[in-house]
């Protein structure tokens, strides 16, 4: 049974650990307490006082322990609830990535099999540039969870003082590869960015500099923002 992502997968979702912890903290902050509603046909979710436009990016069976995608649902399928979603099927295909191209993902042989559910959330979430995703129970044994498409959800910006946080906390997040989360997270920001066998430098939008190294294990080793000359 399978225990694990495939390589890819864990090399995509690594792409957008950093920038995706960011997005859900901000998300979180500004969705206001209370109980949630949702229209799917005119793509509405209430929460507290808040109304959203989003879509639907997937289920979470906890009894079956699987994962359906919202572009597979069948009553979703070909709707504008699950418009967005249906890019990730698109960029699965392109990218040889199983788990995002196969409608159902068995998560029965993981040890928790809830956190691989979020893992795929989090993946989805990134590769569709969402800012963020909403994760709630729609009944006794089920999760939706719906990636908000609308403007007034807040999108981070790069920060000089928190980087070094941000990126080691996007680092320890899935632990596959620590080069991956740094790019993704300049890629993401659409920064500059070079390469070195042990380094990784960024412009970042204040004319500072990011020095990013990594150690002969591939772990960061240090974070340093060099102020503009």
């Amino acid at each position: 049974m399978v225990n694990r992502f495939s390589d890819a997968f864990l090399l995509e979702a690594e792409r957008h650990a950093a920038w995706g912890a960011a997005q859900l903290e901000a998300l979180t902050a500004f969705l206001p307490d209370g109980p949630w509603t949702a229209d799917l046909p005119s793509c509405r979710y209430r929460q507290g006082d808040l109304d959203l436009r989003v879509a639907v990016l997937g289920t979470y069976d906890e009894e079956e322990r699987s994962w359906m995608w919202g572009w597979a649902n069948p009553g979703l399928r070909g709707t504008e609830a699950v418009a967005l979603t249906g890019a990730l099927e698109r960029y699965g295909q392109a990218h040889a990535i199983p788990e995002l191209t196969d409608a159902t993902v068995d998560l029965a042989g993981f040890d928790d099999p809830r956190r691989a559910a979020e893992t795929l959330a989090f993946a989805g979430m990134g590769v569709a540039g969402a800012p963020g995703y909403i994760g709630v129970p729609a009944g006794p044994a089920t999760r939706v969870y719906f990636l908000p498409d609308d403007a007034r959800a807040p999108r981070t910006q790069p920060d000089a003082v928190s980087l070094p946080r941000t990126l080691l906390t996007g680092a320890g997040l899935i632990g596959h590869s620590a080069r991956q989360v740094v790019a993704g997270y300049f890629d993401h920001h659409g920064l500059p960015q070079h390469t070195e066998a042990d380094r990784i430098t960024a412009a970042l939008p204040d004319g500072s500099r990011a020095r990013v190294d990594f150690d002969a294990e591939g772990r960061i080793a240090g974070v340093r923002v060099e102020a503009r000359p």
